[in-house]
């Protein structure tokens, strides 16, 4: 079926082109679809100024009957100057109100970006906002300046950049949920990543209908062609970005009180291949990155480049990242593996003090979880191996690997079927793997949610389809600000789902691609670019690409004085512009919604923002968020790193180091060179002890476990060139002395000790060190 064709019985229920025409009493949208079969009606009372009055006509119109309707409107209302044509757009962006009347957003130009199995994914070229209300109605508020300022606010929003729909394809789902949906006769919008879904709250309330508005999702969206074995294929890469506790850089850090995550965004690779009978194959790997899930933030400052990390310690238990992972477990089944890269070595303790507080969480959420179920909890230590481009690349990608081994990649294959063949004997065609509602569980891995079971993707509404394997699970990455580091690790992780997808469908003999290939240099850019407008939203500046510049051979010294500029703009744009663009972002969402008689947006504190999001209940809560502005790194304190046996002698250092029910004190002990891990390992090691030897054998850390694993570089420092990756172990005698035990440097080898280690730990489920 050509594309066209395809595309057309795609969107037969759906409206594409909306028309406004206005009355003094009334909107008048009409709207028709791709095919211009169909054509509907929406009217909009526009004499109240503080109410919405919306009224959709049920009935299903020609094009000439709808002619024929507008003209009698027209005629009808001659007395007050008839019918008249506003404008021509492409889509309702949402409806809202500031201190005065509600506005209507329009979609007035758009763009073709891609294709996904035949839909079309467009982006937003122009839009329009109109104010619904007559001028005689309209109180003195809608020209006051409060209510153009917001307007103005609103309009920071830049819809035209990174924003993407579909009227057709759920862009808001992955490939896999849409494909095991089951048709219920409805749209269904998932809204995390739904940026307008306050906007079009209001349309749906009155008319409970998804035809007029569109869902914007906001992110990044690419497509490309590629050439492998002979066989043309489509790449697509898609980030979608939460709306939950969305913002910028140091107005969004870790996690709020429901679990949300800052900078939390949802990353899809699909590879298409379309059959000259047909038939498409398709595959699709999704990964997420977000902030650490814990209580902690950084206050922006004009004259400090680097603000210092303030964590807080009230939520002990850890309750809001057990909610976080709740959540991921929930949408993407199990397992969930955490890849944490941030530092592990500091003199003065930044990244650090996060560390040991996110080991310790993740050591309280595995504990009398089963083994199947516990995150899988790795830390590398990405900085470290970062001046050697292809140390640091080999390394992340034979994490990608387990990763990818652990989860799948989702691969089916879908078979067009006709509309005669649609109303004939197969009236609802249902997917062959995964599609009911009985299967919808964390066992089929990407799995639907529960309030959408019952959907059913146009994908499956025109297409049978066989699914060959399914995605269980997902890759979570994060750095400090989940944004140049992560990026290389996604990256990394695609790599290796592209060679698994690949093989999936058919066009690799063996899932193995040479890095050099052209293709693998296609998708870096990608990620690249993906990299940078990620960075630019959320950060204020393009992505430090540091290691994709080496790998492509470019000079040193020109990367380094790129990476300078890109801090400069990062440092300018958090310090003068975020606020500003965090107000418009609270707009756009919904966060705040303006008032008469209330404060207005810009006139909120900080702290009170952060309310907005449930980030902070208490007033005058920031007095648990203490700075930490010693040279160590912070105690933790279900578990701390350091024993009391350690402290032994330093009473000066234990005076100055106090840590209170509510906070962390400004200063604590350094953070070993090796955290103590949990591993479940002790069927695989020699001389393991009893179970009731364990009290017997206590390590430094004061945790109850036997050895602790890591893979060092053989460098002395973290500044210097990593040579030699080395895997060993720590033993721990009854005295407190330890010693290491090293057993091959062959990382990766599937026959050495090490790489037996590491599968325990995958299988098992656990902790995980790699300095």
């Amino acid at each position: 079926m050509a594309e066209e064709e395809r595309e057309a019985s795609f969107g037969e229920g759906c409206l594409h082109k909306f028309r406004v025409y206005e009355t003094q009493s009334y909107f008048y949208l009409t709207g028709q679809n791709k095919n211009k079969n169909i054509w509907r009606v929406l009217k909009i009372s526009r004499l109240e100024c503080s109410e919405l009055s919306i009224v959709e006509d049920p009935t299903i119109y020609t094009q000439l009957e709808c002619y024929d309707l507008l003209e009698r409107i027209h005629e009808g209302n001659k007395s007050t100057g008839g019918l008249k044509f506003v404008t021509v757009c492409y889509g309702i962006i949402g409806i809202v109100k500031f201190l005065g009347p509600y506005y209507i957003l329009l979609i007035k130009k758009r763009r073709k970006i891609g294709t996904i199995c035949g839909h079309t994914i467009y982006a937003i070229t122009k839009s329009e906002i109109i104010t619904i209300p007559n001028s005689a109605v309209q109180s003195d508020v809608s020209v006051s300046k409060d209510e153009n300022r917001y307007k103005r606010l609103l309009g920071m929003m830049d819809l035209t950049k990174d924003f993407y729909y579909s009227y057709t394809y759920r862009v808001m789902s992955s490939l896999q949920k849409n494909v095991c949906n089951i048709r219920s006769g409805q749209h269904h919008h998932e809204t995390m990543f739904v940026w307008n879904e306050y906007l079009t709250r209001k349309m749906k309330e009155s008319i409970n209908s998804n035809l007029w508005t569109v869902a914007l999702v906001y992110g990044f969206f690419k497509q490309v062609h590629l050439s492998v074995s002979n066989k043309d294929l489509i790449l697509t890469l898609i980030a979608r970005r939460s709306r939950f506790y969305a913002g910028t850089r140091y107005l969004r850090r870790g996690v709020n009180r429901k679990g949300k995550v800052a900078n939390d965004v949802e990353t899809e690779q699909i590879i298409m291949e379309d059959n000259l009978d047909g038939s498409m194959k398709i595959s699709s790997a999704v990964q997420v990155r977000g902030s650490i899930p814990l209580f902690w933030s950084q206050d922006s400052s004009k004259f400090v480049l680097k603000p210092d990390i303030i964590l807080s310690k009230k939520d002990v238990k850890y309750e809001a990242t057990r909610l976080h992972f709740e959540d991921l477990s929930k949408r993407y089944g199990n397992p969930i593996v955490v890849l944490n890269l941030i530092k592990s070595h500091e003199t003065k303790p930044r990244e650090t003090i996060l560390l040991s507080e996110f080991v310790n969480a993740a050591r309280v959420l595995n504990k009398g979880v089963p083994k199947e179920d516990r995150m899988r909890f790795l830390h590398f230590d990405l900085q470290r191996h970062s001046r050697e481009a292809s140390i640091a690349l080999s390394l992340l990608s034979k994490v990608a690997a387990e990763a990818v081994n652990l989860t799948g990649v989702f691969c089916g294959k879908l078979i067009s079927v006709s509309q005669k063949e649609r109303t004939s004997s197969l009236s609802v065609p249902k997917c062959r793997q995964g599609c009911t509602t009985e299967n919808s569980n964390t066992e089929e891995g990407l799995h639907v949610p529960e309030d959408s079971a019952n959907d059913y993707c146009n994908l499956c509404a025109n297409s049978l389809h066989e699914t060959l394997e399914l995605q269980k699970g997902i890759l979570r990455t994060n750095c400090i600000d989940c944004l140049d580091r992560t990026n290389v690790a996604q990256y990394a992780y695609g790599l290796v789902a592209m060679k698994r997808q690949l093989h999936a469908l058919g066009v690799l003999k063996s899932p193995e691609l040479d890095s050099n290939h052209p293709v693998a240099e296609q998708l870096m850019d990608l990620y690249e670019a993906m990299g940078d407008t990620l960075a630019l939203q959320y950060g204020g500046s393009p992505a430090h690409n540091k290691i994709f510049s080496e790998r492509r051979g470019q000079w040193r010294a020109t990367i380094q004085s790129q990476d300078l500029w890109k801090s400069l703009q990062r440092y300018y744009s958090n310090a003068w512009i975020d606020g500003e663009k965090q107000n418009a972002i609270n707009l756009f969402l919904g966060s705040f919604q303006p008032q008469l008689g209330k404060p207005s947006l810009w006139e909120i504190s900080s702290d009170h923002q952060q309310k907005i999001a449930g980030y902070i209940k208490e007033e005058g809560a920031r007095s648990f968020l203490i700075r930490s502005l010693s040279d160590g790194n912070l105690q933790s304190q279900r578990s701390s790193p350091i024993s009391s046996r350690d402290l032994a002698g330093k009473d000066q250092l234990l005076d100055r180091t106090r840590v209170t029910s509510e906070g962390l004190s400004e200063s604590s002990p350094e953070i070993p060179a090796c955290l103590c891990l949990e591993a479940n390992f002790r069927e695989e090691l020699p001389d393991v002890i009893e179970e009731d030897e364990q009290a017997n054998r206590v390590c430094r850390c004061g945790d109850k476990h036997y050895r602790t694993y890591e893979i060092s570089s053989s460098a002395n420092s973290c500044d210097e060139e990593p040579h030699e990756i080395v895997a060993s172990w720590t033993e721990h005698d009854d005295d407190g002395s330890k010693h290491k035990v090293d057993t091959d440097n062959n990382f990766g080898d599937p026959d050495s000790n090490f790489t037996r280690y590491f599968m325990r730990w995958v299988d098992e489920g656990g902790l995980f060190y790699h300095c």
